[in-house]
């Protein structure tokens, strides 16, 4: 039996005004007593799905606004497109997408990303010939991305970066597949050497500076000094002292000592509650003064562009900290008066302030010149690079290394790998032996890395698209809502 009724529809608009659509259509009754339901409408294909609230339309409408801007920002753009729907609906409705169907994919893609920063991470797979991603993984260890490689076959490239979680899973879930280590992660890597090396021989540059001779407004001086020398030694012991060497100092030793243990670098981070890559740092060192260089080296200041005044205005018989702090405060200086005073303490024992010359380049500078292309530095830069390299030996010896290895990255020519390996091990580079020996342990995927055309820039792309929907979702994302958007999210 069936019967004709009235379905009225309000959820369309035109033309900003509300529309209200009627319907004629059949309805079915069933004869079998033991049905539970005894009555079905009629549905309209495109527009009417049973129990619906709203349209087909509109529910597609919504939902993709919850995929793009989740909860409250999807309700207030939702409001004024006229399409007025609350939060917790739009949530609802991205929960209850269903799953892209996964294939076959021939070239995967893998990284992690952080659910909570340090404490929690998960691991997006991305289809590298769509861009896509194909599935999240609620964590990043090696057996859960084994088990789901085990259940999709048919991977035949891995692009990763050189976890050796990732590493371990693909062994054992794809042991055919091609694993290649990304590019980009490969000169992060070396640009982290770099830094280190040009910091442990940033006094080959200090020693370059001209001495200053006393200046004639220091009568409390009886003979002359090296007063650059001498003030510097001063910072330098400072900075040695300071509560940053000292944090890394102990850490350094605490790990040794577990690291001695027979404790792996797992174990450690569980102990002591710390990030898996500080331990890996502090682990892999071979002496302290490997993980506190740069420190020790220092920073750049938020006072170095006031300097030269306060070296002219203390020889000038200008020595009250709180009048020099407020001099340079009217001239745009930020810091603390803490900063002014601790510069100045050397030349208040002295009683004479070094006249100004220029301070030898900061470490990040120098590692960013020797980092870049020729062609991409300006004539002073060149210059400078230059002096640096006539300085130092080792400094010289790293940017001949840089400049051959980034030849081998962008020409994609991995059959160097070797013997650029074996010019580093013959020079007194010892940070650079330790990226080498990085190398050596990933060497398969290294070298498919630096000959292959693939690459991770995909995935790094859909990183940095994941970090964007968990920005709006005000960091307390509940991670079966991120991987719906994730999946769905255009």
């Amino acid at each position: 039996m069936h019967s004709r009724y009235e379905r009225r529809l309000a959820d369309a608009a035109a033309a900003g005004r509300r529309v209200e659509i009627q319907l004629r259509v059949r309805r079915f009754f069933c004869d079998d007593t033991d049905c539970p339901v005894t009555t079905f409408a009629e549905q309209v294909q495109g527009l009417t799905t049973r129990y619906g609230r709203r349209t087909v339309l509109l529910a597609q409408m919504v939902t993709a606004i919850g995929v793009a801007l989740a909860g409250r920002a999807g309700s207030r753009l939702a409001a004024r497109l006229g399409l007025a729907t609350g939060r917790n609906t739009l949530l609802r409705l991205v929960r209850g997408l269903p799953d892209p169907e996964i294939g076959a994919v021939a070239v995967l893609g893998v990284d992690d990303f952080a659910l909570r920063r340090n404490r929690r991470y998960g691991t997006v797979l991305i289809d590298m010939d769509t861009h896509r991603p194909v599935d999240v993984l609620a964590d990043r260890e090696a057996d859960t991305f084994a088990d789901w490689l085990g259940e999709h076959p048919g991977t035949e490239v891995i692009c990763r970066d050189r976890g050796g979680a990732y590493a371990e899973a693909a062994e054992r879930g794809a042991p055919n597949a091609v694993q290649v280590a990304d590019r980009w992660h490969l000169w992060h890597n070396l640009a982290e050497q770099v830094e280190k090396t040009v910091a442990a021989h940033h006094g080959c540059l200090r020693e370059q500076e001209t001495p200053a001779e006393v200046p004639a407004a220091a009568p409390d001086v009886a003979e002359p000094v090296d007063l650059i020398a001498v003030a510097e030694a001063v910072h330098a012991a400072r900075r040695a002292n300071s509560a940053l060497v000292a944090r890394s100092t102990a850490r350094f030793e605490q790990i040794q000592t577990l690291k001695t243990q027979g404790k792996g670098i797992k174990a450690i981070m569980r102990e002591l509650g710390l990030a898996k890559e500080t331990v890996r740092k502090f682990y892999r060192a071979s002496s302290v003064e490997e993980v506190t260089a740069t420190s020790r080296v220092g920073r750049p200041s938020v006072l170095d562009g006031f300097k030269p005044y306060l070296h002219e205005r203390f020889n000038a018989g200008l020595t009250n900290v709180s009048a020099l702090f407020r001099e340079i405060r009217e001239q745009g200086y930020r810091g603390s008066r803490g900063t002014v005073a601790d510069y100045l303490a050397p030349f208040r024992i002295l009683g004479a302030a070094p006249a100004p010359t220029p301070a030898a380049p900061k470490v990040r500078h120098v590692a960013s010149w020797m980092l870049h292309h020729p062609d991409d530095l300006d004539d002073e830069q060149r210059l400078q690079l230059k002096q640096v390299r006539t300085a130092c030996p080792h400094l010289d010896a790293t940017a001949n290394h840089v400049t051959e290895f980034a030849k081998i990255l962008t020409n994609q020519g991995g059959e160097r790998l070797d013997e650029w390996m074996a010019a580093v091990e013959a020079d007194d580079v010892p940070h650079l032996h330790r990226f080498v020996r990085g190398l050596r342990r990933d060497y398969d995927a290294v070298r498919n890395g630096l000959t292959l055309p693939h690459n991770s820039g995909a995935v790094e792309g859909n990183i940095n698209r994941i970090k964007m929907i968990k920005r709006q979702m005000y960091g307390r994302a509940n991670f079966d809502l991120l991987r719906k958007r994730i999946l769905h999210a255009a």
